[in-house]
């Protein structure tokens, strides 16, 4: 059964716990973690860790059950106000089949994630129409990458049910590409490029029809990036969408030394070859991925994407007060 109404979470308070949850790899460093929460201890808030945050399983940080049960009980749990990751890496996809839908629907809360975390979003979405939030995790939260930028933005999506506004440019000299001009306003979807392209033929495939589609890589060839974009073309998820926000890319190039083949284009000619025709409007660059300076901001929300000015702007809240439960979409 399709689920029709959007639902949002509560906004983030001083005084709340956060359960933190390592759905995908294992940190390198366990200092990371530690570091992570003295920060949001120092900003107000009650770290609460889940079972799996220091296991090691090879690449994984615990069997596909156990990383589930953490998300399954931090949602159940009625202490928690919100959920954030340690990272991504690898592995999220994996414990798909073993979340709990319908206790996360029941008990919506502030989830927040990138990367990997990217089919995460899109499974609890289109299973839960709950929105979530792309955003930094644990191992990035302290003193060093959680610059001024990333908390201005992650506290407007967070703490305040006032939308966020526009995602400004890390400086006035960072370019943002036009691909294609043209304004409109939509849900914003999406993630990860290649976690996008994992859902297609899943239970949790990507719905794009009518939405402005948001995507980032990092590492990434440009003609492995033409290959996931062919992969959603060839899928149809590039014929009814609404516009493109193409996030920085980082480290996109041909790899140094053992390219695939070579090649002459650049991530730039591939983006302008497959959303051009589109005639949607498109843009690239935006600080919304892999980068230092990184967005925070709900996702399942309306947007208002205009290419002419090369601007994005989060026109609806993400998250609610604590009196209010059910938005209808």
């Amino acid at each position: 059964m399709k689920i029709r109404e959007k639902v949002k979470p509560k906004v983030l308070r001083l005084g709340d716990t956060v359960g933190i949850v390592a759905p995908a790899s294992p940190l390198y460093n366990k200092s990371d973690l530690v570091r992570g929460a003295e920060t949001l201890e120092q900003m107000g808030y009650k770290p609460l860790f889940g079972k799996t945050v220091y296991k090691r399983r090879e690449y994984l940080a615990g069997t596909d059950q156990e990383r589930a049960a953490d998300i399954n009980a931090m949602f159940a749990n009625k202490k928690v106000d919100a959920i954030f990751v340690t990272q991504g890496g690898y592995g999220s996809a994996r414990i798909l089949k073993y979340l709990d839908f319908s206790v996360i629907r029941k008990n919506p809360k502030i989830f927040m994630g990138f990367s990997d975390i990217s089919i995460l979003h899109l499974a609890i979405q289109k299973k839960t129409r709950l929105v979530t939030f792309h955003g930094p995790g644990m191992a990035g939260f302290n003193d060093t990458e959680l610059t001024d930028y990333r908390k201005e933005y992650l506290l407007k999506a967070l703490t305040t049910v006032v939308p966020i506004g526009e995602i400004r440019p890390t400086s006035p000299r960072q370019y943002i590409h036009s691909i294609y001009p043209g304004q409109v306003e939509a849900e914003i979807v999406g993630g990860n490029l290649s976690l996008i392209c994992s859902t297609l033929g899943t239970p949790w495939e990507i719905d794009t029809k009518g939405k402005i589609l948001f995507f980032e890589e990092i590492d990434t060839e440009p003609w492995m990036i033409d290959h996931l974009l062919t992969h959603l073309n060839n899928a149809g998820k590039l014929d009814e969408l609404a516009g493109v926000v193409v996030g920085e890319c980082i480290n996109c190039i041909p790899y140094s030394h053992h390219p695939g083949f070579p090649v002459t284009f650049s991530l730039e000619d591939i983006l302008t070859e497959f959303l051009e025709p589109l005639k949607k409007p498109a843009i690239y660059g935006l600080p919304m991925g892999h980068s230092k300076d990184m967005a925070t901001f709900p996702l399942g929300c309306r947007a208002f994407l205009d290419a002419d000015e090369k601007k994005l702007f989060i026109t609806e809240n993400g998250v609610i007060e604590q009196n209010q439960t059910i938005v209808a979409s």
